[in-house]
């Protein structure tokens, strides 16, 4: 094909009284090409043939199966042989049913955007990210929270994705706000829902869960499954902490890097131009938002201290949740107590606190070495002194005269 200003010169030397020939040299192609475009008078889109298609009259059918069987052209395609007597190959089908194709996919990508009133929702979510702490990469679990109206957020880093987790977090979320929003928008976790039908969108939270929501009196929500966008403010703002929060900053320990997560949301978060919004979310809040907020009313954490007895087993450790917490090897054998508050682990024996922990992942070890100090095996053996080359380690024969009193 030939461009449409080629095609314009080609008609420019025509006018001149270039010959037909001559245009073709001059443009290296073949003289029908010119004699054609000149007889056009002008440039021309190319037109594909228009070819009768075999399935053309099938159209509401093909789109009935296609949706009914998720989009599988090869199922379509048995089906048009064994019911309609059709027999066409796979490619035939495709091509008929493409428009339909995208139709589905544009259906399912659609969604609708919503805006929340003030102090209406809390969408909450967990992303796990690698930062360097201490020299060394570790998994972190950042628990993020995004008001509704406002957009502004909270977020706090675990050290898992337990239930525990889940709760402490959306309490440390009220606790910054300021108060409790009407509802709660949540992932389908495990920790959190037990069952939710796709197809009837019946759900069934965590007992624990309903506990916890009544004790602070909001409404929780699960969200579509398979279906992350539909909180996809939260979603966002996983993302941008990510990016921007962790990124690939080196902390020094756990306590700075929650010392920074702590300023970023102050200095950072709080303050940005907000896409959506076109404003600072801390404003939004104070003026629009903070007010509608229930209170907290002085209300103590949901969870409780936990108090809990467990025996020292041979490998000098204690289980809780199937983690284990390395004490004392003097205790084999020994009750203790165990108290799990605020993400620490405190074992005691005989009212004495022998050991300390932070909370751990589900089936990890967390282990202090001095507590195997003296078992052995547990520490590399003293090497003995090598004697001098030079040094005597015999004794003199005067002192075997003097202890058996005579001459040798």
């Amino acid at each position: 094909m030939r461009t449409p200003d080629e095609v314009e010169a080609m008609l420019a030397l025509k006018r001149k009284g270039w010959g037909v020939k001559k245009i073709a040299r001059e443009f290296g192609c073949c003289a029908k090409t010119v004699r054609r475009r000149l007889i056009e008078g002008g440039w021309r889109p190319y037109k594909t043939p228009e070819r009768p298609r075999t399935l053309a009259a099938h159209a509401d059918w093909l789109k009935e199966r296609l949706i009914r069987h998720a989009g599988n052209a090869d199922v379509v395609r048995q089906e048009l042989a064994a019911e309609l007597g059709l027999t066409v190959s796979l490619r035939t089908v495709e091509r008929a049913v493409a428009p339909f194709r995208r139709e589905i996919a544009a259906q399912a990508r659609a969604t609708v955007r919503f805006e929340t009133p003030p102090g209406r929702q809390l969408q909450i979510d967990f992303g796990m990210r690698t930062a360097t702490i201490a020299g060394r990469p570790e998994r972190v679990w950042l628990f993020v929270a995004t008001l509704g109206y406002s957009r502004r957020g909270f977020v706090r880093a675990f050290r898992s994705e337990r239930q525990g987790a889940w709760l402490d977090g959306i309490e440390g979320a009220f606790a910054h706000f300021g108060g409790v929003t009407e509802e709660v928008l949540l992932d389908n976790a495990r920790a959190l829902v037990t069952v939710h039908n796709a197809a009837t969108r019946e759900v069934v939270f965590n007992e624990r869960l309903h506990s916890f929501a009544r004790y602070w009196g909001f409404r929780p929500v699960a969200c579509a499954p398979y279906r992350a966008r539909t909180k996809g403010k939260d979603e966002r703002g996983v993302g941008y902490v990510k990016k921007n929060a962790v990124a690939g900053r080196l902390f020094e320990s756990w306590a700075a890097f929650e010392a920074h997560l702590e300023a970023w949301m102050r200095d950072i978060s709080d303050c940005r131009i907000h896409g959506a919004t076109g404003e600072p979310p801390i404003e939004r809040f104070v003026r629009d938002e903070a007010a509608t907020l229930r209170p907290l009313a002085g209300r103590p954490p949901f969870r409780q201290v936990r108090d809990l007895i467990r025996s020292v087993q041979s490998d000098c450790c204690v289980e809780v949740d199937r983690t284990a917490y390395s004490v004392p090897w003097r205790l084999i054998g020994e009750s203790v107590h165990v108290c799990v508050s605020g993400g620490r682990v405190r074992i005691s024996h005989a009212g004495r606190l022998v050991a300390e922990h932070a909370e751990g992942e589900r089936r990890t070890r967390m282990i202090d070495p001095a507590h195997f100090r003296g078992v052995a095996g547990a520490a590399p053996r003293a090497r003995r002194e090598s004697l001098d080359q030079g040094a005597s380690i015999a004794r003199p024969l005067a002192d075997y005269e003097a202890v058996a009193g005579g001459r040798w």
